[in-house]
């Protein structure tokens, strides 16, 4: 699934500070789920993927359970403007329909943006043509999206400190929260409606640590901000650059800097002090 700010681009790097530290009996945690480039990268024997987005943990379920019915259905529809204005006012009711509007809407936005107004309502303009779902059936995406979510793998709508809680000594858990940017600002609201404070930035730090006490290895992906660096003042850190291409015109974009905090764990330091 396209989402903003997803990982896809920076999947080998991120994937790469997550093996090492996964054991052979342990679960990997991802509690913003988004669009699961890292998961589906990884594809661990074990997973909790959670999300706060009611709307993207159904897709994932009917992904898994009814993937080739939601393909048919999908296949069905028109990728033009009306079709696309239809879709967005809908407001299906089962879940089945509910996964096709947000599958063919994020197949066919403008640059895949998932963005809902304070009314919690998806209102991002149609993409124009060159947008459009056929790459769920010509790479066999939901297939074996399915094959992969129906191993090992809990589907759960919660809030990231819940999640967290969980993790313990050879878990590893990936968090890939919204930013807080520059000017105590908020970038793209990427998985639901409620913005993800500064406070929540702070709880994160907080119960990160807590996991890795525990023996829990944490990777947090965040902001180049020496703020958000402050919150993390024992993690190793990275930094990593990408493109950003959401913006409508080339001037608009430009190379992004973003850091990636690692949390060992007390069972991880000690290989390492070895």
């Amino acid at each position: 699934m396209r989402w903003p700010g997803g990982k896809r681009w920076a999947a080998e790097q991120i994937t790469d500070a997550i093996r090492g530290a996964l054991g052979n009996d342990g679960t990997y945690y991802e509690p913003f789920l988004g669009g699961g480039a890292i998961f589906f990268h990884l594809r661990p024997k074990r997973a909790v993927l959670a999300d706060l987005n009611a709307e993207l943990l159904n897709a994932y379920r009917v992904v898994r359970d009814h993937s080739e019915e939601l393909l048919r259905r999908i296949r069905r529809l028109r990728v033009n403007k009306d079709v696309y204005a239809r879709m967005r006012g809908s407001r299906p009711r089962t879940s089945l329909s509910r996964a096709v509007r947000l599958l063919y809407l994020n197949r066919t936005a403008f640059a895949g943006i998932y963005r809902l107004n304070k009314d919690g309502r998806f209102n991002v303009p149609y993409g124009g043509r060159k947008r459009t779902p056929a790459v769920l059936w010509e790479r066999r995406l939901l297939t074996r999206a399915a094959a992969v979510l129906k191993k090992g793998v809990r589907l759960v709508r919660s809030d990231f400190e819940a999640v967290l809680r969980h993790a313990g000594a050879g878990d590893v858990v990936y968090c890939d929260p919204t930013y807080t940017v520059a000017h105590d600002t908020n970038g793209f609201l990427r998985y639901n409606e409620r913005i993800f404070s500064w406070s929540d930035q702070e709880r994160l730090a907080r119960v990160a640590k807590e996991a890795a006490a525990r023996g829990a290895t944490v990777v947090v992906s965040n902001a180049h901000h020496k703020a958000v660096r402050a919150l993390y003042p024992n993690a190793e850190t990275r930094r990593l650059q990408r493109p950003s291409c959401v913006s409508a015109t080339v001037e608009g974009r430009r190379r992004v800097s973003e850091y990636l905090f690692i949390l060992k764990g007390r069972r991880q330091r000690r290989l390492r002090e070895r």
